[in-house]
Formats: C-alpha cells, structure tokens, sequence
C-alpha cells in the first residue's frame, strides 16, 4: 500500500474549506460565550445579577450537553454515507440556529418566551456542533501526510481560538463605537446576525469539498460499517480508547480551552471588575499567541511524539489555573490594573492548551480504525467537551458562590486535569506514524 504521503496529496483548497466552516461553528457557539453576562440581564429576570449570569452560562451550558447526541447522529452518517454531506448538514444547522438568536425578543418583550426560545436555539446550535467537531478531525487528518499530521491537522484547532477572537474583536468594536444603551438595545445582535454572511461563504467552500481518501477506499472496498456506533462499542480496543477521550484527552483539552478562552473574560469582566473594552483586547492579546503555539506543538509531536507534548499540557493546567486565576483577580482589579501581568498571567493556561490540542486532532483520528472512526472520535470527544469541558464555566460560577470565593470554584478543572493527566500517564498510548487506512 501507498504512503499517504504519496497516495493522497494535501488539498490545500479543500482543507481551508473544511477549517472555515469549522471557523464559523466556533464563531456561531461561543459569541454566546463572550457574551454571556448580558445575555443573562436581557433573556432572564434581572433581579438579581449573579442568577442571571448563572442562568446564562447553564443556557451555554445546554449547548454542550447536547453535543453527544449531535455526536451519535451526525457520526454514524458519517461513517456510512461518508464525511462530505455531514459537513454541509451541519453548518446549514448551526448558522440558522445563530442567526435566529439575533432575531430573538428579550425577557422584558416577552418575559419567559425569551429564555425558552434561547435555550432551543442553543440546543441546535448544541447538535450542529456535535456533528462538526470530531468528524472534522478526521476529515481533516485522513488528508494529512504522516510525517507532518501533527503540525497540518493542528490548523483545525486553531478555528475555535479564531472564532472567539473574531467575535471578541467584533464586540469590543461594537462597544467603542455605540453608546452602552445602544448595544444593550441592538448592538448585541450584530455578531450573531451577521453568521448569515459568513454561513453563505461557507456552504460555497463545504461544496467543493473532495470526500475523504480513506473513505473513499472504504466505499470502493465495500467495506463501509452498517451500525459503526454499535460496532465501536462491540470492540473492546475501540471502547477502551474512547474512554480515554472522555477522562484524558478531550476533557483535558476543553476543560482547559473554556478555562483559558471563555471564563477568563467572564472572570475578568465579573469577578476582578475590569472594564468590558480592555478585557476584551487582554484576552484576544492572548488568544493572538495560541496560534503559532498551538501549530508549533503540533510540529513537536511530529518530532518527539503526540503523548509526552499532551501529558505536559495537562500537568501545566492542573498546576497553573488557582494561581493564575487568583493573579488575574489581584493584577485586573479596578485601580490596581496591570495590563502586562494580567496579559503574562492569561499566557500560562494558553500555553497548556497550545500543548494538548496541537497534537489533539491527528491523535483523535490515529486512535481507531477507519471503519468506525467517524463514530468513535465524535461521541466521546464531544461527551467529554460538552458533559466537562462546556459545563465549567457554569460549575465554576456555582461552586465560588457556594464557597464564597470565585477562585475557590477553579477547583472544579484542576481535580479533572488532575485525573486526566494519571490517565493519561497510565494509558495514553503514542499514536505517531499510524496507518490510517486500518
């Protein structure tokens, strides 16, 4: 058999095409995030503030709980009818739902409509987004060459730090330009509004979409799975890594992304009191650093292997997060702000995630056979985000008012990161050089 690297040429064209649309996924699901605090005044009653942002974060919340069913579903299409259609599927799903999120009345409209209606809308923007991410690493590192999947597969991570980044800019933009009643009256919709544009140009790419070689070799092979979910769970290889991607590997990962990309601008904005505007440019400063990191532990793991650059990100994570997050709310402080601390503290967990989901995606792929691998990747992948990784903001909000201390509730990813990281070290195998068409 051919190498992949001569069998299956990079399509530049088609995985740009692929990182787009997965670009606009991100876009679509975590505009929510960054906007989470008003989103909790305007679609909750507004009686008492930490509610609101509590109801506000379970409604983001949602949204990742009902990934693993988007997973099941749109993963098992995928192993059978092949990775293509799914794509298109799933972003049609996802740029529908965000834009009608921007055409919602608010609670003071239509009192507890608005907040039904929310919750809907994030329950298919939940379902979209369990059938993109998982088969889009896939798709993507069944294209990849051996010798430098790690490093060409690591651009697909770099869509969610994207995505948040376009959609923080987008806000702190829209905040400068209107008064603070404009954007509370209409200024908040314009990010979700305007995913009609970027959906139109991505449909444009996902149709020029080529299907997966592997796949494609399946199929000319009759040797496509029937019930590859079932099939998955059958073999006991298969059913033991993917437990190893809901308690090591992706939890790691998204427990450590909404930690570093998503609560730490809540946390900036509510906890340490920073001004909205320059919690914003602190935190795309930082996210602007994940990007040649994330593709440059992605090149590590082409070198040294995937599992010694992940076990060092989750160790870096389970040891940083209290102190840091204790540093963001002592140096973010109104009258004590110190921008360049507060930009080195933000660093520290950007470099943890840069370290776990470089290598993430082809590792995801290397994992399994190619007859189930659709299946295998996006359920626990995406049980582990969304049932872990997408609840933390909300448990961490939870438990530091429990506890009566914000940094107190960081507990919650530093125990998990902990698990992961003695999982890892006792399980994680190294899946560098792995034929994928097995």
């Amino acid at each position: 058999m051919n190498s992949p690297d001569s069998a299956h040429p990079i399509h530049w064209k088609v995985a740009l095409a692929a990182c787009f649309g997965t670009f606009l996924e991100w876009y679509d699901f975590l505009t929510f995030g960054v906007l989470a605090s008003l989103l909790g005044q305007l679609f909750f009653p507004a009686d008492d503030e930490i509610r609101s942002l509590l109801a506000s974060l379970a409604t983001f919340g949602v949204g990742m709980v009902v990934r693993p069913i988007g997973a099941a579903f749109f993963g098992s299409l995928g192993d059978r009818h092949g990775r293509r259609t799914i794509f298109i599927i799933t972003i049609c799903l996802m740029g529908g739902a965000t834009f009608g999120v921007g055409l919602l009345p608010t609670y003071a409209q239509v009192g507890i409509w608005a907040p039904v209606m929310l919750v809907g809308m994030r329950m298919l923007q939940g379902l979209a987004m369990g059938g993109e991410i998982g088969g889009a690493a896939v798709y993507l590192t069944e294209h990849a060459p051996t010798k430098y999947r790690g490093a060409f597969t690591s651009m697909l991570q770099l869509m969610g730090p994207l995505g948040i980044m376009v959609s923080t800019l987008q806000i702190v933009l829209l905040q400068s330009w209107l008064s603070e009643s404009e954007f509370h009256a209409w200024g908040w919709r314009v990010p979700f509004l305007i995913s009609a544009l970027l959906l139109a140009i991505s449909i444009k790419g996902r149709l020029a979409l080529q299907e997966s070689p592997v796949f494609a070799q399946l199929r000319d092979n009759n040797a496509i799975a029937k019930t590859p979910l079932r099939d998955a769970f059958a073999d006991r290889r298969t059913l033991g890594r993917m437990a190893l991607l809901v308690f090591c590997i992706s939890s790691g990962g998204s427990l450590l992304f909404f930690s570093s990309q998503v609560y730490s601008a809540v946390f900036l904005k509510t906890v340490a009191n920073m001004d909205a505007t320059l919690a914003g440019q602190l935190t795309i400063i930082a996210t602007l650093a994940l990007f040649p990191l994330t593709v440059a532990c992605g090149w590590l793991s082409d070198r040294i292997g995937r599992r010694p650059v992940m076990l060092c990100g989750l160790l870096l994570g389970a040891l940083s997060i209290l102190p840091v997050f204790a540093g963001l709310r002592h140096f973010g402080a109104p009258g004590q702000t110190e921008p360049l601390i507060v930009i080195g503290l933000l660093l520290i967990p950007v470099i943890a995630v840069a370290l776990i989901t470089g290598p993430q995606t082809a590792t995801l792929a290397e994992l399994f056979p190619a007859r189930t691998r659709y299946s295998a990747v996006a359920l626990p992948h995406n049980l582990a985000a969304g049932w872990i990784g997408g609840m933390s903001p909300f448990m961490v909000t939870l438990l530091g008012v429990k506890l009566g201390d914000p940094v107190s509730g960081l507990i919650y990813p530093v125990v998990l990161l902990s698990i992961a990281f003695i999982v890892g070290w006792r399980f994680m195998p190294e899946t560098r050089n792995t034929v994928l068409e097995n």
